[in-house]
């Protein structure tokens, strides 16, 4: 277990932040807690790169793709997205 930071979600994937290097290609467990529901899915390292460098701590973003989500897990998703776009409208 590894904490991350999501900075973007979409359906198919997130952009997360780590202190530790993800390998491409890699599948991990990905638990997403969404405003007050949480779901595990399967993400593959898209892509991986290095963030920031601050004195001797160094921030990594990860592009993760989902690996078939279930339809529960992608409705979820999608309601989060949606509830973001509209605390962001009001």
């Amino acid at each position: 277990f590894q904490p991350l930071s999501i900075r973007e979600i979409s359906r198919g994937g997130c952009l997360v932040e780590t202190a530790f290097q993800l390998h491409l290609n890699s599948l991990h467990d990905i638990r997403l807690t969404l405003g007050d529901k949480s779901v595990v899915l399967k993400g593959r390292v898209a892509h991986c790169r290095i963030s920031d460098v601050e004195q001797e701590i160094v921030h990594y973003h990860s592009g993760l793709e989902f690996i078939e989500p279930e339809e529960r897990i992608t409705s979820v998703i999608k309601e989060f997205i949606e509830e973001i776009k509209a605390g962001r409208k009001g």
